[in-house]
This record gives C-alpha cells, sequence and structure tokens, in this order.
C-alpha cells in the first residue's frame, strides 16, 4: 500500500474483529494491507498509507443501519478507501473471484452527475462494512 501525499495526515480508525487471525488474513492477505505492530488483543494494517487497527472485541461486531444512497441500502457505519479507476476494477476483479457476497454489487453510482463514481460494499469476517470507490475525475470528490 501506498502513503498518501506529505500534505495529507494519514487517519487513524480501530474497529472491531471477532478474531485477531481472521483479521489477519482477510486484511493482509485479500486486501493486501501489510502489518504493523501488534498484540494477542490488536493489530495495525497499513490500509492506503492509513493506519487502521482491528482490535478483539467480539460484542463489537457488526453492522446494523443502513441509508438509502442511490436506491441502495448503504451500511450507515462504514469505512474504506477512494481507489483509482484501475485500482477499483482490480480490487472488484479480485473480490468476485474469491466469491465476496457484496452488500453492494460493484457500480457506477451517481451515472452522469456530478459525483459520479465507481463503488462497491462488502463485508469483513467480522461484519464491518468497507467501501471501496473510484472517480473518473477525482476533482469531483467533493461535487455538488
Amino acid at each position: 500500500m501506498t502513503t498518501p501525499a506529505a500534505a495529507m495526515p494519514p487517519f487513524h480508525l480501530a474497529f472491531p474483529v471477532h478474531d485477531i487471525a481472521v483479521a489477519r488474513q482477510f486484511y493482509g492477505e485479500v486486501l493486501g494491507c501489510s502489518e504493523g505492530r501488534s498484540s494477542p488483543d490488536w493489530v495495525d494494517f497499513n490500509f492506503y498509507g492509513h493506519q487502521i487497527v482491528a482490535h478483539l472485541a467480539p460484542q463489537e461486531c457488526g453492522h446494523k443501519g443502513v441509508s438509502a444512497v442511490d436506491g441502495h441500502g448503504v451500511p450507515v457505519r462504514h469505512f474504506g478507501a477512494v481507489l483509482n479507476m484501475t485500482q477499483w476494477e482490480e480490487m472488484a476483479d479480485k473480490l468476485k473471484a474469491i466469491g465476496t457476497q457484496f452488500v453492494i454489487e460493484p457500480y457506477i453510482r451517481f451515472k452522469g452527475e456530478a459525483g459520479e463514481q465507481a463503488t462497491m460494499f462488502f463485508l469483513d469476517p467480522s461484519g464491518n462494512a468497507i467501501e471501496f470507490k473510484a472517480f473518473a475525475n477525482l476533482d469531483s470528490l467533493f461535487a455538488k
């Protein structure tokens, strides 16, 4: 994973998982995140230059609420990354090839409108919702 430009500080996100070994396999092998520090109860990952930390907390896992966006039920609590279109297509192909069950299948949202974007939603093994998106023109990231 690459580190963001020096002008953009990396964010930090901690989230619950039901099993550290399973999280290591999913974030490391499936999503390609390199591992940082760890203990028996947590592990750091490099998520596109940002620090995400899986904490062992089975009672906190899963998502419940959804919000209507472009005719889909988007998981309210989710995180992800904005990829370039090539990275997004490669990730979509990889996830499809391993049989990922998508919450929202890969598609183009807001087609022909400001903010047109490729998006997909899926769950990690602990039920945390993840979104990967991409823009043909990154300048439209915050378009109204």
